[in-house]
């Protein structure tokens, strides 16, 4: 972010632009009389690679351009017979946000209830949902389970495949029931995805 001062002096500098950085660089840059430098060595996130949802084909396997993505690989993993794992990272301004696939799940409320359970204190399902719910803005609308007016826009994809329709059919055929939203009270049964994507007349589907 630019500075209004001449010698390029800075309150904060935050070294690293993914998903944390980026959020805590706009957080703290709210404030009008506060200056921000965010450090990011990647491009500027605004490629149609980021922004289309197919662009995740060339970013996502990192080899051998390695576009967007730091493409690590693990050392060496004595439980798969000393094979080293691949380990895709961002490499541009949003991180590995913006080479994900986009699915928005939050995971399931027993998870957070052990974590407070084994004394994460604040960490229960209950006390992070108000987090959640302030940081999404649901394409379905406000919700005992989802939020409006955040900056994470979430939305029901624009054009599933019909084998998706097929497959949730197929599983209500076996019992298995379909779902209208895995991320509220109840995550069993059958679903498609919602993703983290601007659904609006002007940005249809992008991430």
């Amino acid at each position: 972010m630019a500075s209004p001062h001449s010698n390029d002096t800075f309150d904060y500098l935050i070294v690293g632009g993914g998903s944390a950085g980026s959020v805590l660089a706009a957080r703290l840059s709210e404030d009008p009389h506060v200056t921000v430098a965010l450090l990011e060595a990647g491009g500027d996130g605004r490629s149609l690679l980021v922004r289309l949802p197919t662009g995740v084909v060339a970013m996502l396997p990192g080899r051998p351009a390695k576009v967007n993505n730091w493409a690590f690989d693990t050392t060496p993993q004595p439980g798969l017979g000393g094979r080293q794992g691949y380990q895709p990272r961002g490499k541009t301004l949003g991180g590995s946000s913006a080479i994900n696939a986009m699915l928005y799940v939050r995971g399931h409320a027993t998870d957070y209830d052990d974590w407070a359970a084994a004394g994460a204190r604040g960490w229960s399902h209950d006390e992070v949902l108000p987090y959640f719910l302030k940081a999404e803005h649901n394409q379905r609308g406000a919700h005992a389970w989802r939020g409006v007016g955040g900056p994470l826009h979430v939305a029901d994809q624009v054009s599933p495949g019909p084998a998706s329709a097929a497959f949730i059919q197929a599983c209500a055929s076996q019992g298995i029931a379909p779902n209208p939203d895995y991320n509220g009270p109840n995550q069993d049964g059958a679903f498609l995805y919602q993703v983290t994507q601007f659904h609006d007349a002007a940005r249809r589907g992008q991430r």
